[in-house]
């Protein structure tokens, strides 16, 4: 019975890894390997990294640390991982995503195969025209940066049962990051840059979709950017009260106080899009 080690290392899974990395290109690590250089630097590096990932002994390096603009300001800090730990990165997200992802929220649309943001943009249209008008726009502080390391590898564990898989995911997860010519350690976060980032994240806030679900709520999910639509102004603030209490104590993450609000369609936006009635026959009173 092969481990799901064995599968993540087989031959085809790592053959479609690699020219996923390459065909994504990006730039080199704190190492200098460039995706150019990866086959030739595999060549030489593979059959010391396969036997140190099967003995559970591999490190990966550490993330080097991009700072980029946001577009309403501010900047975003990536981590990028190495060519070699991007392609380790890739064949465990190839192997994984399947089993997670099956069980995932419909409601949740970001980094997930066969859904986009119109498909997100869509649903929210329809709460929105079934009169769910009164929107808790949700912001959460910092996400990839607040992950908290243990809830998510528990998390992991409901179905990932190989100890040395969950040992080099969560060696990823705190391997330092490289800023400014100096290392820092990590103890919490999941860097945005590396190829299992999107995964991970979405299996932490399939509790948020869940627990969502479980109160009969309406919302619509794209990776941290979550919205819950609701009949009245009272309501939306008593939710946004008790998710923000789930938020906070359960999932250990952050709700920022100052971006999230409460909001009616003509001041709602979604993954840059706003919404806004239609005047055409027939159409009347209803948003698009």
């Amino acid at each position: 019975m092969y481990s799901l080690l064995d599968r993540i290392l087989s031959k085809s899974n790592l053959r479609t890894a690699y020219d996923r990395v390459l065909g994504n290109r990006g730039s080199s690590g704190v190492d200098g390997v460039t995706v150019d250089d990866l086959s030739g630097h595999l060549r030489q590096h593979w059959p010391r990294i396969k036997a140190e990932l099967r003995a559970g002994t591999y490190r990966p390096l550490a993330v080097r640390g991009v700072e980029i603009p946001k577009p309403n300001g501010g900047t975003r800090l990536l981590g990028i991982p190495t060519t070699t730990d991007r392609f380790i990165q890739q064949a465990i997200h190839q192997v994984l995503a399947p089993i997670f992802d099956k069980d995932f929220s419909p409601f949740s649309y970001g980094f997930r195969p066969g859904r986009n943001a119109h498909q997100a943009l869509r649903q929210a249209k329809s709460y929105i025209n079934k009169g769910y008008q009164d929107i808790i726009d949700l912001d959460l502080k910092s996400f990839f940066d607040e992950v908290n390391h243990d809830l998510l590898l528990k998390l992991l564990g409901r179905k990932v049962k190989d100890p040395l898989l969950l040992k080099l995911i969560h060696r990823f997860l705190a391997s330092g990051l490289l800023l400014g010519g100096v290392v820092g350690q990590r103890d919490k976060g999941t860097p945005q840059g590396g190829p299992l980032s999107p995964l991970l994240s979405n299996i932490l806030l399939d509790e948020l979709d869940k627990e969502l679900t479980r109160r009969g709520h309406r919302f619509v999910r794209y990776a941290d950017d979550c919205s819950i639509f609701l009949r009245s102004k009272r309501s939306a603030h008593r939710v946004l009260r008790s998710m923000t209490r789930f938020i906070e104590e359960d999932l250990r993450l952050l709700v920022n106080k100052d971006k999230t609000a409460i909001c009616r369609p003509v001041r709602f936006e979604l993954l840059g899009y706003g919404f806004v009635s239609s005047f055409r026959k027939g159409e009347k009173g209803k948003y698009v």
